[in-house]
């Protein structure tokens, strides 16, 4: 073989060897993107210690790491209006959502006030929700409630701006199917928005007096039999859901979403999704009571949400701003309720967010007003 093939020979090799370094350097090393390398993704390089330095006993429990790649967190929270959020909490709940990281938040409805037919005042009040939700790192789903929804005009605008007010998605092999009830359209309480705009207007200017409205509003005799009403789901609601489960027959898990817990007077037609959901494992989830409670039915849970923001109904354990934190595993949900009071971020305990957490009841406000 003569001097120039040799040459030309060395300089092949070079150029594949040096490939070869390049093409592993970037398998192995992160990408500009944030990508993960191999290693740590096979789960060879989670944990590494000096075996040398730990021969015997090692002053941790276990390797045992509770980092199920299955596993998802998400984050519900409930009403922010039924008496406007004057304080702010529902927004400043949206940067504490950010510090704990949920992979996505979903709610249970009342995102406005509503009660209205003007059509530039409705889409000004999903304007300035909307301009709120948008701070979140995260996704948020929506569902639909009374105060979003208790007028064709209010529908029109959902529709336009959201598209359908139920559906389903699946994540991490878990079905989700976000119901509307407020399907049946029902007559508002005469004079409602009026009362919703005095009790707004005396949170700011003399909240015990907004207090002792509140009181003899829930105590009215149409607001009583308004949410003792049963709530139902029209034939195509139902028909939707039946095929949302049909379609995901294997799925780990099924959560339901609704705004009105339909399940303390139920209808025909909730009775008639339940039947669906025989034979899976699922839990329900609402709001509208302004009140935390959790019943069980056919062996299952029905969470109603505390509020984030909207008023006080009445007093007792529930009557706190939360959120709710869900764990999913292969086991079934874990459940956390988390106080909003309680959720700081680096810098420690924040003593006007200490006051912003501690309202009273309106039992407790309207005997201070006398």
């Amino acid at each position: 073989m003569n001097t120039n093939a040799l040459k030309l020979g060395a300089v092949h090799l070079i150029v594949l060897l040096v490939g070869s370094l390049i093409l592993a350097g970037c398998a192995s090393a992160p990408s500009e993107e944030g990508l993960i390398s191999e290693e740590y993704a096979q789960g060879t390089s989670v944990f590494s210690f000096d075996q040398a330095e730990f021969p015997t006993v090692k002053p941790w429990t276990s390797e045992k790491f509770n980092n199920n790649p299955h596993d998802f967190q998400f984050a519900i929270i409930g009403d922010r209006t039924g008496g406007a959020d004057a304080r702010g909490v529902f927004n400043r709940a949206m940067d504490q959502l950010n510090l704990l990281q949920p992979e996505f938040v979903i709610n249970v409805g009342d995102s406005v006030e509503g009660y209205s037919q003007d059509r530039d005042e409705l889409n000004a009040q999903w304007v300035e929700f909307d301009g709120i939700v948008d701070k979140l790192e995260m996704p948020f789903f929506r569902t639909v409630g009374n105060h979003d929804m208790s007028n064709d005009t209010m529908r029109q605008v959902w529709l336009e701006r959201y598209g359908p007010a139920y559906y389903h998605f699946v994540y991490g092999d878990v079905l989700f199917v976000v119901l509307n009830s407020e399907d049946t359209i029902r007559p508002a309480p005469e004079g409602l928005d009026e009362k919703i705009e005095l009790y707004n207007r005396l949170q700011v200017e003399n909240p015990q007096k907004a207090m002792v409205l509140l009181e003899e509003f829930m105590k009215d005799e149409s607001v009583v039999a308004a949410l003792g009403q049963p709530v139902d789901f029209g034939e195509k609601q139902v028909a939707y859901v039946s095929s949302a489960l049909t379609q995901n027959p294997g799925v780990r898990w099924t959560f339901l979403f609704l705004h009105e817990p339909a399940w303390e007077n139920p209808s025909d037609s909730f009775l008639a999704i339940e039947e669906l959901l025989q034979d899976r494992d699922y839990s329900f989830f609402a709001g509208h009571l302004h009140y935390y409670d959790i019943d069980e039915r056919h062996g299952h849970d029905y969470i109603t949400m505390g509020p984030a923001g909207a008023s006080f109904h009445h007093d007792g354990p529930g009557n706190v701003d939360h959120i709710l934190w869900v764990t999913m595993t292969n086991d079934g949900p874990e459940i956390a309720k988390i106080t909003l009071e309680g959720i700081y971020d680096r810098e420690g305990r924040d003593l006007q967010l200490k006051e912003l957490y501690e309202r009273k009841g309106w039992e407790e406000a309207a005997g201070d007003s006398h």
